[in-house]
């Protein structure tokens, strides 16, 4: 960002974001432009939101269609767009499971918005003394109050205290260390299949098969939050399918857009039809614009078999990784990846220091902890793009561990 851009954002924005280091114009696919002209791979996609890539001409298409048909109506009414998105995504969650009948769709704004819904839904369905939620350490569920307190980072809760009571936590991948946090006052755990801003650290399958049955055992919920790793992601159309198991509450955001903020809470239907009407609400979820693009989404996604597609590339983009003498190790699922970086290249700098480097190279990535980098690139990304990608983290990577300009 030139000084002048800075200095307009800091006299009008407020600084929870700092200030940006580059002004994005245009995309298109995996490529962002900035206003100085200059190309860049997007091996982030919005923190895994941009799915299909940016400005995909059919989502560009819904959005000028509904655009100039119908913006809003508020949710006293129906819209089309609506129904056609519930019908895929409970057909896509129930599709890795034993479930047969039919669950509900409750449409939100955001991952955080679906979230607070769920835990909401939880106490609903439990009733009052019934409403503790245990999560894991290193979670993370959103930055609303009570998801912040669902949220295993202590650090991120300290100047907010205090929270919502009613929420603890546990170690992740130990189903003991949850089983031991329970007592009768707590009806749900609410868990991720794969922890994004935690460092990109996958469930292992027997954890939460384990954590099903814990659940089945003590009559408790159990709350997956697909906010990230939603819609093919991770190679399949939900983390938790690759565990096998049941959920009883799926909460979905970020690629369910591509870019458009929206999310849903999916849930049994016994579990939902404790929601009744004044229960709870959103002036603009689930509204005709947005959920015309869901849909539009959701049908190009089952097109190209957006899970085969994350795998597949998913497979590449490791054994990439893998040959860079600054990666020790690479973790996550799909096209959702950790890149464990070595203490050589990272000398007296972190992860986010690398990937500023990258971005100032022309890559978009992030530093998700202080030796970790995230990669999330489109599902749609090439071989080629992913090639470039990756030459490009490793000049910055051997520049640092020789101690040159990165």
């Amino acid at each position: 960002m030139n000084s002048t851009g800075a200095e307009r954002w800091t006299a009008h924005l407020m600084g929870n974001y700092g200030i940006p280091p580059v002004t994005f114009v245009r995309g298109a696919g995996t490529e962002l432009f900035d206003d100085a002209g200059n190309r860049y791979l997007d091996f982030l996609c919005g923190l895994a939101v941009t799915g299909l890539g940016h400005s995909h001409p059919r989502i560009a298409a819904a959005v000028a269609e509904q655009a100039s048909t119908l913006l809003h109506v508020s949710n006293l009414f129906v819209t089309e767009p609506q129904l056609e998105v519930a019908e895929r995504l409970d057909r896509l969650v129930r599709s890795g499971t034993d479930l047969d009948e039919p669950g509900r769709v409750l449409f939100q704004n955001s991952g955080a918005e679906a979230n607070e819904a769920a835990l909401k839904l939880v106490r609903k369905f439990h009733g009052r003394g019934r409403h503790g939620v245990v999560a894991a350490f290193g979670s993370f569920h959103g930055r609303t109050m009570a998801t912040l307190a669902a949220t295993g980072q202590p650090e991120k809760h300290e100047p907010f205290q205090p929270l919502p009571e009613g929420f603890r936590h546990a170690a992740w991948n130990d189903v003991a260390a949850f089983e031991a946090a329970l007592d009768p006052s707590v009806g749900a755990v609410l868990v991720e299949p794969l922890q994004g801003e935690g460092g990109v650290n996958t469930a292992d399958a027997g954890f939460l098969r384990d954590l099903r049955l814990l659940c089945d055992e003590r009559g408790l919920l159990m709350v997956l939050d697909e906010v990230q790793t939603g819609l093919g992601r991770t190679g399949a159309w939900f983390g938790f399918h690759h565990a096998g198991i049941r959920p009883d509450i799926v909460t979905v955001a970020k690629a369910l857009g591509n870019g458009v903020p929206v999310g849903a809470v999916w849930a049994t239907a016994e579990v939902a039809a404790a929601f009744r009407p004044g229960d709870h609400g959103s002036t603009f979820a689930g509204q005709p614009l947005v959920a015309a693009v869901a849909r539009e989404v959701l049908r190009v996604m089952e097109e190209v078999d957006a899970p085969r597609l994350a795998e597949e590339r998913g497979a590449e983009l490791t054994a990439l990784l893998e040959t860079l003498p600054g990666v020790a190790g690479v973790r996550g699922l799909g096209l959702l990846l950790g890149a464990e970086l070595t203490p050589d290249v990272l000398a007296d700098r972190t992860a986010v220091d690398v990937a500023r480097a990258c971005l100032d190279a022309g890559l978009v990535v992030n530093g998700v902890t202080p030796t970790t980098l995230r990669l999330a690139p489109p599902l749609t990304v090439s071989s080629d793009e992913l090639a470039e990608g990756i030459g490009i983290l490793d000049d910055v990577l051997t520049a640092g561990a020789t101690g040159g300009a990165a």
